[in-house]
């Protein structure tokens, strides 16, 4: 199926800002997708509220839009009630890991089978502009007009530390590694987390000066390596990119119906 068969036209144009970074993560997601040669009845997006959140609304697929920092709670009760579907939560970096910070890493925990995308602006973008959780130490946000004194979590190592089996990061400009990473992720049996870096022009990058939308994706370009290289060691402050855990682990819902087997034979 072409790209175009995923998306619902009639939601066109999009309320993305020109230069917003969460249409390329669309536009990967969607080339996975169909990289994997699956149908639109197999998979589930589930999101909360943001700027990231809209993509529920934008592909044809079954679809849950629900509230702020809810979606991986929504997200599990579909997928414990039917673990054949592939359940996908796109979220943003205050929808993930601000109010939905405790579902994020208990999700994790569990192992449930199912793919968060946090897309990581360092900004709320869709209400107005305020500090978010990767916002980071000395940036600039309408709730912080004189610098935010919060350090930022490290996606990658929280969700690592919780206990995600798939744990990876790109940026919306390395594309081709973005849908790669994003295909895999998708096929991996357990809790997957991709982190992607995308540029929000019209609110974090104008208080924070970092120019146009191309000047952020340049920035991607030339502060990132990928995981393990020796750029690193050399200097420390470039964003390591890729996939940092990859391991099997037992999948929740399948443990749950094991659960379930033994419960029924002890009551038979």
């Amino acid at each position: 199926m072409a790209i175009k068969g995923y998306i619902r036209e009639r939601f066109f144009p999009h309320i993305w800002c020109p230069g917003c970074g969460h249409g390329i993560v669309l536009n990967s997601l969607l080339r996975a997708i169909d990289k994997l040669g699956m149908s639109k009845n197999e998979i589930v997006v589930v999101s909360g509220i943001g700027c990231s959140s809209r993509i529920s609304g934008y592909v044809d697929f079954h679809t849950l839009h629900t509230l702020h920092g809810r979606a991986l709670a929504f997200a599990t009760g579909v997928k414990m009630s039917l673990p054949e579907l592939n359940v996908i939560v796109p979220m943003g970096d205050g929808d993930a890991l601000a109010i939905g910070g405790n579902h994020f890493i208990h999700s994790a925990r569990r192992n449930i089978d199912m793919t968060a995308i946090v897309m990581n602006n360092r900004i709320y973008g869709m209400t107005g502009g305020q500090y978010s959780p990767l916002s980071g130490y000395g940036t600039l946000a309408t709730t912080a007009p004189y610098t935010n004194i919060d350090n930022a979590f490290d996606t990658v190592e929280l969700a690592t530390a919780a206990g995600a089996s798939f744990v990876a990061r790109s940026t919306t400009y390395h594309v081709q590694q973005l849908t790669k990473i994003l295909k895999q992720a998708i096929l991996h049996e357990g809790f997957s987390v991709v982190e992607v870096l995308s540029q929000c022009p019209t609110y974090f990058g104008r208080k924070n000066r970092k120019g146009t939308a191309a000047d952020m994706m340049e920035y991607y370009k030339n502060n990132t390596t990928p995981v393990g290289s020796t750029a690193k060691k050399e200097n420390p402050d470039l964003i390591e990119r890729g996939v940092f855990v990859e391991k099997e682990m037992p999948e929740y819902c399948k443990e749950y119906d094991k659960i379930i087997e033994r419960a029924m034979k002890e009551s038979s």
